[in-house]
C-alpha cells in the first residue's frame, strides 16, 4: 500500500520496548523521529497513544483500538485494520506507523518503506519486539552513525523493492 512507512528503534534481538515504555532514550534518535514524523499522520495503537508523554506538535495521531473511549480533540480514532488501511488509502501523503508490535506486524506487509533505528545493544527484559522481514525484499541504505551514551546505533532507509 503506497504511503505506509514504518519507523521504529529496535535492538540487536529485535527489541522495542518493555512495560509500555522505550528501552533506550538516544536524544539523536528522537531527533530523528521527529524530523520523519513531522508533518505527517502517524498511527498506533493504543498502548503506544499511551506511552507518548503528551499529544505530539505538528502530527495528527490515529489510533487503532476496539476500545471506546474519549480521547482527546483531534485524535483519529479507527477501531479495525481494514479502517485504517482505508484511512492511509484517502490520504495524499506518506503516513507513519509508529507502534506497537502488534500494528508493526500487521502493516509490514504494506509498507514500502521503513526508517529503522539498528542499536548495538539488546535487553533481556523488553517484552515487545518488531517483526521478522526479510531484508532481501528491501533495499537499505545507512543514512547516519551515531554514538550516545556508550551506545552505537545506525538510522538505516529500508525502500521495497519492486514487486
Amino acid at each position: 500500500m503506497e504511503h505506509v512507512v514504518l519507523i521504529a528503534a529496535i535492538g540487536e534481538n529485535l527489541e522495542l520496548g518493555k512495560k509500555n515504555q522505550l528501552i533506550w532514550h538516544l536524544k539523536d534518535d528522537l531527533k530523528f523521529f521527529k524530523e520523519k514524523t513531522m508533518g505527517h499522520d502517524i498511527i498506533m495503537g493504543y498502548q503506544t497513544f499511551c506511552s507518548l508523554p503528551k499529544l505530539l506538535p505538528g502530527r495528527k495521531h490515529i489510533v487503532l483500538t476496539h476500545r471506546n473511549i474519549n480521547f482527546p480533540e483531534g485524535v483519529i480514532v479507527c477501531h479495525s485494520l481494514d479502517e485504517v488501511k482505508a484511512y492511509i488509502k484517502s490520504q495524499k501523503k506518506d503516513c507513519y506507523i509508529i507502534g506497537g508490535a502488534s500494528v508493526y506486524r500487521e502493516m509490514l506487509d504494506d509498507c514500502e518503506k521503513m526508517y529503522l533505528t539498528k542499536i548495538e545493544a539488546s535487553d533481556k527484559e523488553a517484552d515487545a519486539y518488531f517483526p521478522n522481514f526479510l531484508e532481501s525484499e528491501f533495499e537499505m541504505r545507512t543514512l547516519a552513525e551515531h554514538q550516545e551514551n556508550n551506545i552505537c546505533y545506525k538510522h538505516l532507509e529500508y525502500v521495497r523493492k519492486k514487486r
